[in-house]
């Protein structure tokens, strides 16, 4: 079974920049997708970004041209570069992966605050 274990977060001016970095403790390679989404109190958890197995990317439009995923799938694992962050990128972020069978997976979730 997938673990998703979620490192990086934390509180950063605005402007700043953070990494959060995802890795499957089990190292499974019947990962299709690995993404990344994020969640505020009330609202429903959204698409930042994901990634396939074979390098198909899609971003929400909101981090478009600021946040970059990338993946090392020899690894199970996803990387999310926040740059120029603002304070409505305030939120939990959680690591999500997608197996070829179609089983989704989540991690515990990791706080980004966007805050001067």
């Amino acid at each position: 079974q997938v673990q998703l274990v979620e490192s990086g977060g934390g509180l950063v001016q605005p402007g700043g920049s953070l990494r959060l970095d995802c890795a499957d403790s089990t190292r499974s390679t019947t990962l299709y997708v690995m993404g990344w989404y994020r969640q505020t109190t009330g609202k429903q958890r959204e698409l930042v970004a994901r990634m396939t197995f074979g390098g198909t990317t899609n971003y929400a439009e909101a981090v478009k041209d600021r946040f970059t995923i990338s993946r090392d799938t020899t690894k199970s694992t996803v990387t999310l570069q926040m740059n120029s962050l603002k304070p409505e990128d305030t939120a939990v972020y959680y690591c999500n992966s997608v197996s070829y069978g179609g089983t989704s997976s989540w991690g515990q979730g990791t706080q980004v605050t966007v805050s001067s």
